[in-house]
């Protein structure tokens, strides 16, 4: 473990990050080898059990929050040790627990019925505590959209009615009711929520997505299908154009196994086609790449690379 002597800077949290999804295989120096190109390290950890072995996460912290926004910016989401890593600031129990306890008055309620007005809506509500304000929000012709606010008086009357009605039914129709969110807090969720998906997406793709380079100018997506469906059911093929439509010499093909993707890398990698040998491999996203290369160069460097401070 390498740390800062200054307890008092070790424990400021400032520019402290975040490292979970870790291979058991890596260890302090190694995290601290993949981190340091951003900035001073102060202290780097992972954290172990009793016997001494990893628990797949830890913690590294910068001399300064910049070299952590950076390390943030480019390593969440890469692929370290053939494992997807994440990521983000270092939040403290308490601070974690406050934000589980998040205090709100205000809440949205979803899939109303049409014929459901604000008194209605009041009603549904006022079981739970005194009620300031109650609508249901309509369009420009007065029609119901569906949804609407109420707010309470007290944050505990708030949180009793998102407890006890969320999933209730009413009309007929199952009501979703939660905490109102801000525009800037709807818009941070769904970013985060599509940045999920796309991950599982490629997570997917994973093992059975191909590359392909050196191909013929004549190949196209059809070609494509032909050399490789023998080896197994192809989901996708695609040969890489430029804005003219002109072939680049690469492109991609995806079976629906990892088995059936390994088959042809190891069929097709170095055959000749036409008069050029082609190169077949697993496709990687650019973070990957950048990440196995920046392992490798840090593997050749050894200990006591220069810019590299060892503690």
């Amino acid at each position: 473990m390498f740390s800062q002597r200054d307890p008092s800077t070790r424990k400021s949290g400032s520019g402290n990050i975040f490292i979970k999804n870790l291979d058991k295989e890596i260890d302090h120096k190694a995290l601290h080898d993949t981190f340091a190109q951003f900035g001073r390290i102060l202290s780097c950890k992972i954290a172990t059990d009793a016997q001494g072995q990893s628990k797949g996460y830890g913690f590294v912290q910068f001399e300064s929050d910049e070299a952590a926004n950076e390390a943030i910016e480019k390593v969440n989401g890469m692929s370290i040790a053939d494992k997807t890593v994440f990521v983000g600031h270092f939040v403290k129990r308490q601070e974690r627990d406050r934000e589980v306890t998040v205090k709100f008055s205000n809440v949205f309620v979803k899939n109303l019925d049409e014929e459901v007005d604000d008194d209605q809506l009041r009603e549904m509500f006022s079981k739970f505590g005194a009620i300031t304000s109650c609508i249901v929000m309509r369009d420009d012709e007065g029609k119901s959209k569906c949804f609407g606010f109420v707010n309470f008086e007290e944050p505990e009357s708030a949180h009793q009615a998102v407890e006890e009605m969320d999933n209730s039914e009413h009309h007929g129709k199952t009501l979703t009711v939660c905490r109102a969110q801000k525009k800037a807090e709807r818009e941070a969720a769904l970013r985060s929520k599509f940045e999920q998906e796309r991950k599982e997406r490629m997570e997917k793709m994973q093992g059975v997505n191909l590359y392909l380079k050196n191909l013929d100018d004549t190949v196209d997506d059809e070609k494509i299908r032909e050399m490789f469906k023998e080896f197994g059911t192809i989901t996708s093929c695609k040969v890489m154009r430029d804005p003219q439509g002109n072939s680049r010499g690469s492109g991609f093909v995806a079976f629906s196994s990892p088995e059936e993707a390994t088959r042809a890398v190891t069929e097709m990698n170095g055959k000749m086609i036409g008069n050029k040998p082609l190169y077949v491999a697993l496709a990687q996203r650019k973070e990957e790449r950048r990440a196995r290369l920046l392992q490798q160069f840090v593997a050749r460097q050894g200990p006591g690379m220069p810019g590299m401070p060892m503690y």
